[in-house]
């Protein structure tokens, strides 16, 4: 029992220390995505996003890399990933559509709030843009229109300085 210990407590030292980098590197690398995409006045919602996938990536990384340390077989765990990844990303590729979407969307800004938009049969005031979808008001409606609608089809634009003013 004690050459086992003598023989495995480097190993699992390494691998503890491995995994503290990683995770040390994906909070570094939260902050500065945070940083950087402030300064440069991105919005929130996609400084959040990509700080927070960009942490994950890193702790995941971090925990095969211990694993491998630990002389686990990681071929299988990392193989499962990727088939996870890829189920995941066809299941729902319309949701990460509109996810990829509104980061374009907030990033471009080829409308604003209160901007008058107009999709198809749909027109409105846009209310609220999210990750997700668009929201515009109509005499009283919420529209909802997802984000990968706004990005493909065409859309004509009246800024809110453009809108002529209501007649009382």
């Amino acid at each position: 029992m004690e050459a086992f210990f003598w023989e495995w407590s480097p190993v699992i030292l390494m691998a503890i220390l491995s995994f503290i980098l990683f995770l040390t590197l994906s909070e570094i690398a939260f902050r500065l995505i945070q940083r950087s995409f402030k300064s440069r006045d991105i919005d929130d919602h996609v400084t959040s996003l990509v700080a927070r996938t960009a942490r994950i990536i890193l702790v995941i990384i971090g925990i095969v890399t211990a694993l491998g340390t630990l002389k686990v077989n990681v071929t299988a765990l990392v193989a499962s990933l990727g088939l996870t990844g890829f189920a995941l990303g066809f299941a729902l590729k319309d949701t990460v559509s509109n996810l990829l979407a509104g980061v374009l969307i907030f990033l471009y800004k080829p409308f604003l709030i209160n901007d008058r938009i107009k999709l198809g049969g749909f027109e409105g005031v846009v209310e609220k843009i999210n990750l997700r979808y668009t929201e515009l008001s109509n005499d009283g409606d919420k529209i909802l229109i997802p984000n990968s609608k706004l990005f493909t089809d065409p859309i004509v634009v009246r800024k809110k300085e453009d809108t002529p003013a209501e007649e009382e």
